[in-house]
């Protein structure tokens, strides 16, 4: 089977390649913007016309399309996560190649759902920000361009590569600095969204397993398991060894309270945020300090928890019944794994 991997530089993109590559029945071409690439092609600036010729020449059962853009403004995630898959649809339906088409989507697309819900394929998307507006969109072009097609929409991914801006990277790189340093303290915020982690190498086991099927439509993939950020920093912190206290910002009511451990009173355990300041949480939101804002401790029922960066509320968690029963996939890998290859990553810049 010769497949077509779009992306295969992005952070899924590499570990589908790997996966695909370790199958000896794949035969596979690598299409992108970088050097390393098999052939050079931007989607978004490139035509629909160029690409059919490529499709023609190469003829490819299975085109896998990891690739777009997770930050930037409207227009250009516009451009490199729908005006990009458009032109794709519109090629394979002028090739007479005939090959399925794998879009690789993410929960984004859905926005907020209710706190305690599993969210379903067949949920009305309603996405909280551009991001998911744009993902959106290209789901719509796919499933709506008659094509042999199936769109992956991946919740959280997790594990090794994880980008260093996401929110698991910057709660490793601010343990990375914590230890280094020697700061007894992190002062935490934004921990208080529940998201449902997938390994990405699950993903790339998912992408696999729908190039081989014949399913349509959409399909969930995610652990089917919401977990509180807080949590995952919890476990970060132990697999990585860090001794200190999480204090976190903008918790359930009551004065900033440690997660883990205990505050230290020698000097070098003054309280720092997760990115190794005093003035940005977790995430990278500009917070005040809370024992600065009137030279008093800011009342925490008062405290607006900082948002998670994807626009989808406090809550997400897939259900992934339809991943088991169409592509007889199941996820294999702990969080508490993705979080140690995680901080393995973040423990070699030390």
């Amino acid at each position: 089977m010769r497949v077509l991997l779009i992306g295969a530089n992005g952070y899924i993109g590499r570990f589908v390649a790997d996966r695909l590559l370790a199958d000896p029945a794949v035969q596979l071409t690598a299409l992108g913007r970088g050097d390393d690439a098999d052939v050079r092609f931007d989607l978004a600036t490139g035509s629909p016309g160029a690409l059919t010729r490529f499709l023609d020449a190469v003829h490819p059962g299975v085109v896998v399309n990891c690739a777009g853009a997770t930050r930037g403004g409207a227009r250009e995630l516009t451009r490199h996560n729908t005006v990009a898959v458009a032109t794709v649809c519109e090629a394979l339906r002028r090739s007479g190649c005939g090959a399925r088409l794998v879009q690789v989507g993410c929960s984004a697309e859905y926005g907020p759902s209710q706190p305690g819900s599993s969210t379903a394929e067949d949920a009305v998307p309603r996405p909280g920000g551009p991001y998911g507006v744009s993902k959106l969109a290209a789901t719509e072009l796919v499933l709506g361009s008659g094509l042999d097609a199936v769109v992956l929409r991946v919740f959280s991914p997790a594990g090794p590569g994880t980008p260093a801006g996401s929110p698991l990277g910057r709660l490793a790189e601010a343990m990375r600095r914590a230890m280094q340093s020697g700061d007894g303290e992190l002062r935490l915020g934004g921990l208080g969204a529940q998201r449902d982690f997938v390994d990405v190498r699950d993903v790339a086991r998912a992408v696999h397993a729908a190039s081989l099927s014949a399913a349509q439509g959409v399909i969930n993939i995610g652990s089917g398991r919401a977990v509180r950020l807080r949590d995952a920093a919890a476990t970060l912190a132990r697999v990585a060894g860090y001794g200190g206290a999480l204090h976190e910002l903008d918790g359930p009511p009551g004065a900033l309270r440690p997660t883990i451990g205990h505050p230290r009173t020698e000097s070098l355990g003054h309280r720092v945020d997760a990115l190794g300041h005093h003035r940005s949480d977790a995430l990278g939101h500009h917070r005040p300090d809370p024992l600065q804002s009137r030279g008093e401790r800011t009342d925490p029922e008062h405290t607006t928890p900082a948002p998670y960066p994807d626009g989808c509320g406090s809550w997400q968690q897939a259900d992934v019944r339809t991943a088991r029963d169409r592509l007889g996939w199941r996820p294999r890998i702990a969080l508490e794994e993705s979080l140690a290859d995680i901080w393995m990553e973040a423990a070699c810049r030390i």
